[in-house]
């Protein structure tokens, strides 16, 4: 019998995470989206094998749904189509929080297999005309499993993984992913924002370095999207944020005590800090790759 991967909101990574299915196991895969062009842009350029706009008709053939849509659309939609998921189906996300979307998905029935999980990788850039079919190479993969999760499904999600080309899957809590996320993603985001708002920023324009252009290469985001992750996430973001502000008060006491030796020292010890992680990055061959 012919199996199917509904994909659900085919924007940059929903398109990415279909152009990754192509080919897996036995499975056709299905998009779903309000957005005709969308549809349209899907069928023309071989990202799905069909479309459906009915989110009704297509979760009746999901043996596996990805849900790709915005973290509150998510949380509604599985609110919205809870008795139209097909029985034995597995279900998962692909969202940057993972507390909020396990306490949507308490929603769904137990004929229903939910896995939360998380691709780590994206781009500035939205819509599926930017989706990539090597996306999550070399990327981690991380899954929360919990009680509402079969083994078989965490097992498939593994297999979904290694067919994606990630580097590995690691598995955890809500609560320490999203620990981990507004520490590595979201508060690199509000650095970002908070750079270009600096009233020199115009000013200066012309003058950017690398390092620069670096720092503030995700400022240009999808502002509903980060909305909705940074207020979602706020517990955990605004803790990261508090130690970084108590990091940068350190580095601008050492500045203005004008001693040139502990701010050497400091820098060291930072220094040294990084260049131990691009160690371990190499060594162990992931990439947290950008969103």
């Amino acid at each position: 019998m012919e199996k199917h991967i509904v994909v659900v909101g085919l924007g940059l990574i929903g398109g990415s995470i279909a152009r990754a299915l192509r080919g897996f196991e036995e499975y056709r895969v299905i998009g779903v989206d309000v957005s005709q062009p969308t549809l349209r842009y899907a069928v023309e350029n071989g990202i799905v094998d069909g479309v459906e706009e009915d989110p009704v008709r297509a979760l009746a053939l999901g043996d596996v749904v990805f849900l790709c849509l915005h973290p509150r659309g998510i949380v509604e939609f599985m609110a919205l189509h809870r008795d139209h998921f097909k029985a034995g189906a597995m279900v998962t996300d692909v969202c940057g929080i993972k507390g909020a979307i396990l306490e949507g998905a308490k929603v769904l029935p137990d004929t229903v297999s939910f896995v939360g999980g998380h691709p780590m990788a994206g781009t500035e850039f939205s819509g599926i005309q930017h989706s990539l079919p090597h996306m999550f190479r070399g990327a981690h993969y991380i899954l929360t499993p919990n009680s509402q999760s079969r083994p078989e499904h965490v097992a498939l999600m593994e297999r979904v993984a290694r067919h994606m080309g990630c580097a590995d899957v690691v598995k955890t809590t809500p609560e320490r992913h999203d620990a981990i996320i507004a520490y590595t993603s979201q508060m690199m985001h509000i650095i970002a924002v908070s750079v270009c708002d600096d009233e020199n920023l115009f000013q200066y324009q012309g003058f950017e370095g690398d390092s620069f252009r670096s720092c503030t290469r995700v400022a240009a985001l999808d502002v509903p999207l980060w909305t909705q992750l940074f207020t979602m996430n706020a517990p955990a973001l605004c803790a990261a944020l508090e130690h970084l502000e108590d990091h940068l008060r350190q580095y601008r006491q050492v500045i203005l005590a004008g001693e040139p030796q502990a701010l050497a020292d400091k820098l060291a010890f930072s220094a040294a800090r990084k260049r131990k992680m691009n160690q371990l990055e190499l060594d162990s061959g992931a990439v947290g790759r950008g969103d």
